[in-house]
């Protein structure tokens, strides 16, 4: 039996301009985008009344946490918080237990996604500096990308050698996504404060991974992109001197693209007093220059894509002293939000961050019909009420780790609905669990 649902009278915010309009979802995709759509007996009416209509956030980098580390987060409980932030597909991290270094493992968290996500998903493959033909192997239909550490990382996912690096970008039939850090400056910069026999504490650590670490790296990746027309996609720039590595323009011109995170255009180094260890992360959150920095270069088109790279961790862990506290913040329940927040202050436009935060990802990734309110599309949608607020605090979080970075403040906006492939899964209220509409993301590529 045909499923069908009728959203009226919404703002649809789509492809760079603002209509009044209405959308028609016939089981799992958009049927028909319409001034007016007159509606069937059968129809499900969601009245919109002027609300903002979007495709959904698709987030390119999360860390849910599973297999291994099911303390801190699990793909279940971590999707349900995404849908209520709006966001329907993420594609996550391989820094788990084990990690995810092999076709096997990857398809072992596909597995476990398609039996209690919430959200679309997919999963990168970890680079090492001895897998080279399991990164091979990757068809870039079926997966998202390679990740690579490069530097700053712990265990068998730091690839620092140089020939292996090269192997990697010679090689890789697929994206390249990169954590860049330089361990050397690093390392460097603490030894200083050793040598000073000060134990450096939260406030240091934009020193401590500091622009330079960032730079190095960033620019050493860029590099070998360039040397072997690599299609590479730095995450979390979080420096104005990295900007400069970064063409302005059209993603589709592009083989070397770069991405900006929510925490680090809304949180600067004036925070670590309030919040601590609460914003450790990697990269650090530096300078308020910075954090203007990179809101600008998303206007120029230097940055190209907005993701969350939340990264949960209990409360208990994040109370250790500053070197021993784990680095990552949970933030997929409330990353659209803190846009709408910039759009409020002027600070972006509506249409900017839905091309950043859909359309863009859309197009880097080759993901097949997604990221736009188009008909056909499947029918990933959010709408978001700029006449409601919404108060977080740590009690009111849907995280499994129970806390928030952004405790005590009202965002100026609030989500109402989010579907899933035609599914509501999210009405503004509670997630409907017993719908199974998730499905893994595929790449036209």
């Amino acid at each position: 039996m045909t499923q069908s649902t009728l959203i009226k009278n919404a703002q649809i915010v789509n492809e760079g301009k603002t209509i009044e309009a209405d959308v028609m979802i016939q089981n799992q995709h958009i049927s028909l985008v319409k001034s007016e759509i007159l509606a069937s007996p059968k129809d499900k009416i969601i009245e919109a009344n002027g609300q903002f209509l979007i495709p959904g956030m698709i987030d390119d980098q999360v860390h849910f946490r599973e297999p291994g580390l099911t303390h801190k987060g699990s793909i279940f409980s971590e999707s349900r918080a995404a849908v209520m932030g709006g966001i329907t597909s993420f594609m996550e991290m391989p820094n788990v237990n084990p990690a995810t270094t092999s076709i096997e493992a990857l398809e072992k968290k596909f597995e476990i996604a398609s039996q209690h996500s919430v959200a679309n998903y997919s999963f990168y493959l970890g680079a090492t500096e001895d897998n080279l033909e399991q990164i091979k192997l990757l068809d870039p239909k079926k997966y998202c990308g390679v990740k690579v550490f490069m530097g700053a990382s712990t265990g068998d996912l730091l690839v620092e050698h140089p020939q292996a690096l090269d192997a990697i970008f010679r090689d890789s039939p697929i994206l390249i996504v990169t954590h860049c850090e330089s361990s050397p400056i690093i390392s460097s910069n603490l030894e200083l404060f050793r040598n000073q026999r000060r134990t450096p504490n939260i406030t240091d650590h934009p020193i401590i991974r500091d622009t330079e670490a960032c730079y190095a790296s960033s620019s050493y990746a860029v590099a070998l992109a360039k040397k072997y027309h690599s299609q590479l996609h730095v995450l979390h720039i979080t420096s104005e001197k990295e900007l400069a590595l970064f063409e302005p323009g059209p993603i589709e011109s592009k083989h070397i693209t770069a991405e900006a995170c929510i925490h680090h255009l809304w949180f600067t180094s004036q925070d670590y007093p309030r919040l601590g260890n609460l914003i450790k992360c990697n990269p650090a959150i530096k300078s308020p220059t910075d954090r203007d920095a990179l809101i600008k270069a998303i206007h120029s088109n230097q940055i190209d894509i907005i993701a969350t790279d939340h990264a949960p961790h209990t409360w208990q862990e994040k109370q250790a002293e500053y070197p021993q506290a784990p680095a990552g913040l949970p933030l997929v329940e409330h990353a659209l939000l803190s846009l709408f927040d910039h759009v409020k202050h002027k600070r972006l436009t509506l249409e900017q961050v839905i091309e950043k935060t859909a359309h863009n990802p859309a197009k880097r990734y080759g993901i097949e019909n997604r990221g736009y309110i188009r008909e056909g599309y499947f029918a990933d949608l959010v709408l978001v009420d700029t006449d409601k607020t919404t108060n977080v605090n740590h009690q009111n979080t849907h995280y499994k780790c129970g806390w928030t970075p952004f405790d005590g403040h009202q965002f100026s906006s609030k989500i109402k609905s989010t579907w899933v492939n035609g599914q509501q899964v999210f009405d503004g209220n509670q997630v409907n669990e017993k719908v199974s509409s998730s499905m893994r993301l595929t790449f036209n590529r």
